[in-house]
């Protein structure tokens, strides 16, 4: 009699775990059976979110602006845990700035960190998911990446940035089986929101974010937007014509 050896557990990356949507998504998908290997730079957080589930959820600390460290980091938890089967990218930081104030370096700072660094996360795993032939890959942008908004120039344009090279990747990506999908979250209550001093509408808590990439995810749905509100407020804005764009932008300037 030929014994069948139970399936592998499936395999997820996820960077930016340390707070907000990459904790509670490391949480939900090893509840869920996945085995979940974590990267932020904050070593100690990260510890500490490995320690609520240490069967499943496995630590690998990182900084995302070095390549070469990513690269290891991707080799270490192939090589540990096993192939990636899902991958969610959601390092990153946010500001807010002023436009008599323009910073460049505030600039360079959030394309790097952003932008490049995950440039640097999706170099290293869509080399090893198209070799194989599959794999699921999650970029988290934001609703801010729709238009410009006073206030969110710099961190809504590398969410631009995020969206646009998403929509290119896709169709490359899916003629080598593997699927990308962008995620555009609304106002989610996390560290970085918590610092935020203005209104912030449909308001969804960490544990609700996760749910939704989680069902996207494994739907294989392009975009993952939530709240429902928000993406449609800001989806029909970006449709108006500039004069009227701006009447209601310079409103939003008034009240930040």
């Amino acid at each position: 009699m030929v014994m069948s050896s139970s399936p592998r557990a499936r395999v997820a990356w996820i960077t930016g775990a340390s707070s907000g949507i990459g904790r509670s998504l490391a949480l939900k998908l090893a509840r869920e059976g996945y085995i979940v290997g974590v990267s932020a730079r904050r070593t100690e957080d990260l510890m500490a979110l490995a320690a609520e589930n240490p069967d499943r959820i496995h630590a690998f600390p990182l900084d995302i602006t070095d390549g070469n460290a990513v690269k290891q980091v991707v080799g270490d938890i192939e090589a540990k845990l096993g192939p990636i089967d899902m991958a969610v990218f959601s390092a990153g930081s946010y500001i807010r700035e002023t436009a008599e104030r323009f910073d460049a370096e505030q600039l360079r700072r959030m394309v790097d960190l952003n932008l490049v660094g995950t440039g640097h996360c999706l170099e290293a795993v869509i080399a090893v998911m198209v070799a194989r032939g599959k794999g699921r890959i999650g970029l988290v942008g934001s609703v801010s990446g729709y238009s410009g908004l006073p206030g969110g120039g710099i961190y809504g344009a590398t969410k631009s940035a995020m969206i646009t090279l998403a929509e290119a990747l896709r169709p490359g990506l899916l003629e080598k089986g593997v699927v990308i999908s962008i995620i555009n979250p609304g106002f989610v209550k996390t560290p970085l929101t918590d610092k935020n001093d203005f209104p912030m509408p449909f308001l969804v808590t960490a544990e609700q974010a996760a749910d939704h990439i989680e069902k996207g995810m494994e739907a294989g749905k392009f975009e993952i937007a939530f709240p429902w509100q928000m993406v449609l407020s800001l989806k029909l804005l970006r449709l108006l014509p500039y004069p009227l764009y701006f009447a209601l932008t310079r409103k939003m300037l008034r009240k930040t």
